[in-house]
């Protein structure tokens, strides 16, 4: 058995921590043997969208190539009409997209495949980094080479290397998670410097953009993007860290961050001139109290970061997961059409019930989407692409909605004045600011 740990902010009580905005991460983890055959898990290494074009350039030792505009990407995105309803926008997202043989990833690519739907992958550098070139990992804070989450095997940088690369290809957004997932102790991120993310980011996107030079492989593709243009938001480890990122991230042009803890379901706002998505806090089946729209949460607070509960406890609680996320989507789809934004890790704790629940609310959602409700199954890039052609009077008052709030007089008559002439916003532009969730 392969275990990756990763350091959550635990401590509280459930009720306590659901309402204080728990945050954490899990475990990485990997106990099933691969294929007798000889096959990988994984997914084969050739994309069922298509290998990269002919015309690709290779970009640096080529482990990245250039291959042209993204393929299965939404129509430019417009302006709102005056008095006309916004679409619900739901945005799955993966937090280190690591593929070590559970075939995690390429069950969600396939889900998101047959529903037409697009999501966000936040890859840790270091899942493309072999162990024995570790001390080419230099964490702020932190020993040289050191980890809190461990390097995967060659085979699953393989597996891994196989997904991202598919994922891309099918019209997913590739972010990043960044590296060491440090959470706790002197080295946290929490306590990181601007200029120290800026040398962690420097170093998870070397490790994305020479994996080939690291690995000394030759014979697996490279992957089809530009990683410096392909880059545009990220989350960070257990949440924490975001005021001294989001410098970092806006002079490097990033767009969006996901890192804010124990936000609402309202429509977001910039913070220091980056889009500001936190996960959301929603109702939570049975309790008194709502819970973050993460898998990692669902855990923490149905057996207190037991990743080996008793199994009877599964269905109930993998029905809860599943009706917290579904019952998230409802009240803003039905009310101020707020943004639906959860997190996910690729998984197996207490059965793999959490990746179950999500699965269940992702068709669900997308159920609706199939009948005819213009819900969009988007990733954080596509959102903020449609955000940054909005007139900014109509965000402002999309913003006046409170979590549940329907609108006065409903969307016509709520929006009837949105043909105020006026330029839009645009992805360089501050827009509106606000304080942290």
């Amino acid at each position: 058995m392969r275990t990756i740990t990763r350091r959550g902010a635990l401590g509280l009580g459930a009720g306590a921590a659901a309402a204080a905005g728990l945050t954490g991460c899990g475990s990485l983890t990997s106990s099933e043997p691969s294929p007798a055959d000889g096959s990988k898990s994984g997914g084969s290494s050739k994309s069922p969208s298509g290998s990269p074009k002919a015309t690709a350039r290779p970009l640096g030792d080529g482990s990245t190539s250039f291959t042209g505009k993204q393929p299965h990407q939404p129509d430019q995105p417009v302006p709102l009409e005056a008095g006309q309803e916004p679409p619900q926008f739901v945005v799955f997202s993966w937090d280190g997209a690591g593929e070590v043989g559970n075939g995690l990833f390429p069950r969600f690519l396939d889900l998101a495949k047959e529903h037409g739907a697009s999501m966000t992958f936040f890859l840790s550098g270091l899942y493309l980094l072999p162990e024995s070139k570790k001390r080419l990992y230099d964490p702020p804070n932190n020993p040289r080479g050191a980890s809190d989450i461990g390097y995967l095997t060659d085979e699953h940088v393989r597996m891994t290397l196989t997904n991202v690369r598919r994922a891309w290809l099918e019209g997913h957004e590739i972010g990043t998670h960044f590296n060491g997932h440090f959470c706790s102790g002197h080295g946290t991120v929490g306590n990181w410097t601007a200029e120290q993310w800026r040398s962690e980011i420097d170093q998870a996107k070397s490790f994305v953009k020479n994996w080939r030079t690291n690995t000394g492989w030759t014979e697996e593709a490279a992957l089809p993007f530009d990683y410096d243009k392909e880059l545009v938001g990220g989350r960070t480890p257990c949440l924490l860290g975001q005021d001294n990122l989001l410098p970092t991230a806006r002079s490097l042009g990033w767009r969006y961050d996901a890192s804010s803890p124990g936000g609402r379901q309202v429509w977001p706002q910039k913070k220091d001139g980056i889009w500001d998505l936190p996960l959301q806090q929603i109702p939570f089946p049975g309790r008194s109290f709502e819970v973050l729209s993460m898998d990692y949460n669902m855990l923490a607070n149905q057996s207190i970061n037991s990743t080996k509960a008793p199994s009877h406890n599964y269905p109930g609680w993998r029905k809860q997961s599943a009706q917290a996320y579904i019952q998230g989507f409802k009240r803003a789809y039905e009310s101020n059409r707020a943004p639906f934004f959860v997190g996910n890790h690729f998984e197996k704790w207490n059965g793999g019930i959490y990746m179950d629940a999500v699965e269940e609310s992702f068709k669900h959602i997308a159920a609706e989407k199939e009948k005819g409700a213009d819900v969009r199954l988007v990733s954080f890039r596509q959102f903020v692409d449609w955000m940054d052609v909005q007139k900014p009077e109509v965000l402002e008052q999309l913003r006046t909605l409170d979590v549940g709030q329907q609108p006065s007089g409903g969307w016509k008559t709520f929006l009837k004045n949105n043909n105020t002439p006026g330029s839009t916003s645009s992805a360089g532009s501050a827009g509106p600011s606000s304080s942290a969730a």
